[in-house]
């Protein structure tokens, strides 16, 4: 989380699935508005902390936008329409979880024209180990 969060200018930084808020924290330290949302409740030092289960229940923050969103340990695939949407124009997402049994091999993202116009991301993986596999440009 610290390598990425230099990335984060300005709150409110909304933290998912938060815990024992280290990553909260982490953004409080750093003079950011943040609220931490677990299905636990939280009491987090200069933090606004929300119960909320995010599995079975409304998202609670209908309407409301972030700067930031940080997401660790933590996989509900359903949920990332919702964390799109909450998060403002230029906003970053921070995102770690997990994945078991899966090498990355090569990303790509940006804009193609065909075969029709779209921003998109394209990822390549396999499953197992295979070594390492070098992608020539």
């Amino acid at each position: 989380m610290r390598r990425w969060a230099e990335l984060v200018t300005r709150g409110p930084v909304l933290d998912v699935a938060s815990g024992g808020g280290r990553h909260a924290l982490l953004f409080a330290e750093r003079g950011f508005e943040v609220v931490a949302v677990d299905r636990d409740a939280q009491a987090i030092a200069g933090v606004r902390s929300v119960q909320a289960d995010l599995e079975s229940a409304p998202w609670p923050f209908a309407g409301q936008r972030f700067a930031a969103i940080v997401v660790t340990n933590y996989l509900h695939r359903p949920l990332f329409p919702t964390l799109a949407g909450a998060l403002e124009e230029e906003g970053v997402l921070i995102y770690e979880t997990f994945m078991p049994g899966v090498t990355p091999i090569a990303f790509e993202q940006g804009y193609v024209e065909r075969p029709k116009a779209a921003m998109l991301q394209r990822l390549c993986a396999t499953r197992g180990h295979i070594g390492r596999v070098r992608i020539a440009p």
